[in-house]
This record gives structure tokens, sequence and C-alpha cells, in this order.
């Protein structure tokens, strides 16, 4: 058990700010920020459980930043992939906002955090009705835990006259709660969904990348894993996050549903407009020894397939950036970035936005990455849209946050599950090129359920 170290100090420190919040003439934004002791994410996140499917978590791949949301104070939503449409409402809101954040830390104050699918033109589905193609969020309660320090923020929209003081009651309560890591249900059964059709459609993709009419797709399958009670996603998120170091760890609540991962794939990162992208494909496992492992990510580091595919992606996430960035930076070749159960090529490219351009407008440019769709780009997704035999929804998609000075940063949703009660459908895809074979590309998709699989207590 953890305990988060908070006592009435808090209260009182919550109340002394909100002495000098001015009143408000009109429905208002406030959004209020204050330091607080260390606090344990994990168990914020545990205690907004009455707020089921208005919470999120986010740990960045190196822990240097983890945001906690509960409640929804502001939601950016609609049906097409809306980046031009969440910006320009987060703006309008922002116009006439009162923030009280004398902090200049990284996702502090009234920051928005969601996610987008991955292909709107896709006929809905079931499996993700209660997602819908862009969802940004402006939580009501945030915890902010950056380079090991603590900022509790809330965002409220004040009506003259109303009190704060259940925001600040509630509040302490969250941050007074204490981790309890619950048992994860154990396996009833799992199911590879239609392995066989999969691997058809990999062999008609390598057909007609042979004749021309598309160079690369990625194809993705599902799994759906059922367990003897709902999947407790507080201690979910405890397991991946010491499971898998390196990757991003996620999870977003609407309704009914969470979809959760642990992705290793950055899209973008903006901080005071310096980007970065990350080219993060073709792939190989890790050994069983040091010197096995060594031979796996030498014959990564010089395997046609894996470098062709590699480029790919690497040729369009430069072409974007140069699109909206000076001072574009890649390297000549790519480098090895382990995980747990992988081992991937990766190549960052580095660049200086310019101004005028938002993150998502970076966003927008780069998804989908060759690395998730194909290429060409209009072609591949065409082929998934037509050839995949299920949704893929927010899978594969960006998912992250920014801020009011278009600071923030978005990842790739692979290596993740939409979670459902006592049900959890995986995802995982792979990179199929001209030589693909089906055999090898389902294998290459069975390794890359595992992260999540095992953080389940699934089948390996």
């Amino acid at each position: 058990m953890v305990v988060i170290h908070t006592t009435s100090k808090l209260y009182n420190t919550l109340h002394d700010v909100m002495e000098n919040i001015k009143p408000v003439m009109q429905k208002q934004l406030v959004s209020i920020t204050t330091k607080v002791d260390n606090a344990n994410s994990f168990a914020f996140y545990q205690a907004g459980t009455t707020n089921q499917g208005t919470r999120f978590y986010w740990a960045s791949a190196d822990r240097t930043l983890t945001l906690v949301g509960i409640g929804e104070t502001v939601a950016f939503e609609s049906d097409d992939n809306g980046f031009d449409a969440v910006h320009h409402s987060f703006g309008q809101l922002l116009e006439n906002a009162a923030i009280y954040n004398d902090y200049e830390a990284s996702g502090t104050g009234p920051i928005a955090f969601g996610g987008f699918a991955f292909d709107p033109l896709k006929e809905g589905s079931v499996t993700w009705g209660d997602f819908p193609n862009s969802s940004m969020v402006i939580p009501t309660y945030l915890l902010t835990i950056v380079h090991q320090e603590s900022y509790l923020t809330i965002n409220a929209l004040v009506e003259p006259g109303e009190s704060l003081e259940p925001y600040i009651a509630q509040s302490v309560q969250f941050m007074e709660s204490t981790f309890q890591r619950e048992q994860m249900p154990y396996l009833i059964q799992q199911e590879e969904v239609a392995p066989e059709e999969w691997k058809q459609i990999v062999k008609d993709a390598t057909e007609d990348i042979k004749r021309g009419v598309i160079d690369k797709v990625v194809l993705a399958r599902e799994m759906i894993a059922t367990f003897s009670e709902n999947i407790p996603i507080s201690s979910l998120l405890n397991v991946l996050s010491e499971q898998q170091h390196q990757s991003y760890i996620f999870a977003f609540e609407r309704g009914m549903s969470c979809f959760v991962g642990s992705t290793p794939e950055r899209l973008v990162k903006v901080e005071q407009r310096s980007l970065l992208s990350t080219c993060l494909a073709g792939t190989i496992s890790r050994g069983q020894t040091q010197e096995e492992d060594e031979q796996l990510g030498s014959y990564l580091l010089h395997d046609e397939k894996n470098l062709q595919e590699h480029d790919f992606v690497v040729q369009m996430i430069k072409q974007a950036v140069e699109l909206c960035c000076d001072d574009v930076v890649v390297p000549d070749g790519p480098i090895l970035y382990p995980l747990r159960n992988l081992q991937h090529l990766y190549t960052p490219v580095k660049g200086k936005l310019q101004q005028g351009y938002t993150i998502l407008d970076v966003v927008q440019r780069l998804h989908p990455t060759p690395a998730l769709g194909g290429y060409p780009v209009e072609a591949s997704i065409e082929f998934i849209r037509d050839k995949e035999p299920f949704h893929r929804g927010w899978y594969a998609a960006p998912i992250g946050w920014f801020d009011p000075k278009d600071n923030g940063e978005f990842a790739v949703a692979i290596r993740s599950a939409l979670l459902y009660q006592n049900q959890a459908t995986l995802f995982a895809g792979c990179g199929v090129v001209e030589d693909s074979q089906p055999e090898v590309e389902y294998e290459e998709t069975a390794i890359k359920f595992s992260p999540m699989l095992q953080a389940l207590g699934g089948l390996q």
C-alpha cells in the first residue's frame, strides 16, 4: 500500500489561493494550480472511481511527466478528425478564462488530453461505440507530476456567485487517498480473431505491392480476452508502468469503456517550439541471453525488409516536419531501441516549429505515418479500410495532450487494448512489404500482443 502524505495543509493552501480569485461576472473557465506534496498517480486515479468514464492517465516514456485527470469540465468532440476544430474551440474558451498558475511546470493548468480515431471514414462499430472520432478533454481535477514535483490543478466552469468549496473538498479527498493494488482477475477465455483470414489478407497485400498498387501497408489484427471479473484499471496501469520501461503508459475512459496501452512510439513532442518526432519501425524479439540479444539486434540493423520498412517512415516524417519546421535534423541511419519484449529500429527527427503552427497541425500532418498505415498514405488506408475485418477505432492513432502555450506530446496508440467490464480487445499490427511472408508477419503480431497480455495475466 502506498500512502499519499497529504494533510489539512492542502485544504488550507487551496483556501488561501481561492481568496485571491476575482469574482466572475459571467460563466467562465477558472483554472487554479498549486504545488502539493509528493503524490502517487495510481492512488489519484483510483480515487476517481466514482467518476469512471471521465478519467485519463498519461506517463511519458522517460517518466519525467505524469498526468492524471478526473472529471470532465469541457470536452471537444467530433465525428470527424477535427484537429482544427479542437484547437479553435480550445482557443476560444481560453480567451475569457481566468488562469491562476504561478508555475512554469509543463502539463499544469487547463491542458487538453485525448485522442483521435485512426480512420474517421471507416463505418462505426459497436466495440468503439463510447468513443467519438475525436475527443480532447479539459479535466476538472488534474494531478501533474513533472521531474518528481507534484501539482494540482482545478478547472471549473464557474457561474457568478458559485462557491468553489465543493471543488476544494473533492480535491483533498482525491489527494489523501491511498493506492491499493488489486489482484488481476483470472483469464476465462483468450481468442485470436480470424487468424487464417488475416494471413490471406497479408498475401493479398503482397500481391497488390507487386502490382504497384501500394508500396507498403500495415495490417493489424485482434485478440479478445475474457476475465472472471471487471479489470481494475488503476492496478493494470501500475503493472504496465513496472513492466514496460521506455514506453508511454496511457488510459482514456469514455462511458463504460477504457482504452489503455503502453506504447513505445512517440508521434511528436513540442516544448518551447522545439519539436521531436521519432521513427519506430522494424521489429524483432529480445534474446534469452545477451549473446542472442545482440545477434538479433545485429540482424535487425542489417535486414533489408526491416530497413526498407523503416526508411518509408523516416522519409515521410522528414517531409511532413520540413513543411512546418526550420533546422530539421535527421541522423544518417537508425539505432536499436530495446524494450522488455521487443527491439525496434529507431531514428529521431528534430526541428524548430515555425510561428503560426501548433502541435495539432503537426499531428494532423504526421498521422497516419507509414509505420501505422502504409505508403502511399491514401492508397494504403483505403486497403486497410476495405480489407481489415475489424474497426481500429483509436488503435494506432494519436493520443496525448497540449496546453495553452502549444507545448504538448502525442504518442501513437499501439500495444493497446480496449477494456469493457471483464473483456479486453487487444490489437497488434505489422508492416507488410513485397517480400513479406504471412506466417512470419503473424508471428510478429503475436509478439506484439505480449506487453498487454503479460500485464493482464493472459497466455503468452
